[in-house]
């Protein structure tokens, strides 16, 4: 395993790490869980994310009982959660949800006890929130560091202009900022990582992002070329937003083409579509950490092979990689 700083913080992460959307509670059990943390702690992995609205908060309390199991030396990994969307499907009352100071102080304490931790290592805004003053924000995640029930906070798909207004705040009254994003970012989802937030992660200050989706929800594994597989992700009831999302949208056969070509580059080099795609957002010298979502051993085993293709990313193959993905990519 290789390790990077976070940003311009003194905080190492695995550039693998391991996070339990849609998966936890949903597509995995409690003992199926066991084994994909086992596997990724043995490898080297020592982050794992999580977030409130996963699973109505059952996906914290799986990762928790799990932590709890495991008698793993707390400073050995980093475990994290998400505030904004409150325990998503859930009847959420007004200040069940959002970033007031209220909900993310109920939902800090409320992930410590899910996750049977004594504190998060990062505690992210899901998303901004228009309805609440980033000042009162940003205060709020400022008293969290330092009662000492977060190390690190940030945001997850912020614009730009907001998480640049929150550092400006922060500077200003001597506040704990957010210092990580997590986006989504992968071959076909790439502007927001490599064009808004260019000057924020190359600023003195600094941004670390750990990135999510890096296989596009399993698009880019070439599994749904040829059809939609009776025991995906994308055939689960539940989540039939998200299939169509990423089937049904236009644009979705010139992806499926791509996909082809992106195969054939992967072929050349001895490897597969899953390991081509996450090598891919690690050769980006700016991403902290990649999030691996896998529901299966064998299918984290895979991802986790993404570390020996590396080298063999060279200057034209990743020319390849950008003309083939290019045209389709947001």
């Amino acid at each position: 395993m290789e390790y990077r700083r976070m940003g311009k913080t003194g905080l190492q992460l695995s550039v693998l790490s391991y996070g339990s959307w849609v998966t936890f509670s949903k597509q995995v059990d409690d003992s199926a869980s066991a084994r994909l943390m086992a596997l990724a702690y043995d490898n080297g992995i020592n982050f794992f994310d999580n977030a409130e609205a996963y699973e109505g908060g059952r996906s914290e309390e799986m990762m928790g009982r799990v932590l709890s199991r495991m008698n793993w030396d707390r400073t050995t990994y980093c475990v994290s959660s998400k505030v904004f969307f409150g325990l998503y499907g859930k009847n959420n009352r007004p200040n069940q949800r959002g970033l007031s100071r209220k909900h993310i102080t109920e939902a800090c304490h409320a992930a410590l006890t899910r996750l049977q931790v004594d504190y998060l290592d990062l505690f992210y805004c899901h998303r901004a929130d228009p309805n609440v003053p980033i000042a009162e924000t940003v205060r709020a995640m400022h008293d969290l560091v330092t009662q000492g029930k977060v190390l690190y906070w940030g945001t997850s798909e912020w614009p730009a202009e907001a998480i640049k207004e929150a550092q400006r705040l922060c500077a200003e009254r001597n506040f704990h900022a957010p210092i990580v994003e997590q986006p989504q970012y992968n071959l076909f989802h790439r502007s927001r990582v490599e064009k808004e937030y260019a000057p924020l992660y190359r600023s003195p200050a600094g941004l670390g992002l750990t990135i999510w989706s890096p296989l596009a929800s399993g698009l880019l594994t070439g599994k749904y070329n040829s059809g939609l597989p009776a025991d995906s992700r994308l055939s689960t009831p539940d989540l039939a937003w998200l299939r169509d999302r990423l089937l049904a949208q236009p644009g979705a056969d010139k992806k499926l083409a791509a996909i082809s070509a992106l195969a054939a580059v992967a072929k050349e080099l001895g490897t597969t579509l899953p390991r081509l795609g996450v090598a891919w957002c690690l050769k980006n010298p700016n991403v902290s950490s990649v999030i691996l979502g896998a529901s299966r051993v064998e299918q984290l085993k895979e991802n986790l092979g993404a570390l020996d293709l590396l080298p063999d990313l060279t200057p034209d193959i990743l020319a390849r990689l950008e003309k083939i993905s290019s045209p389709v990519a947001a």
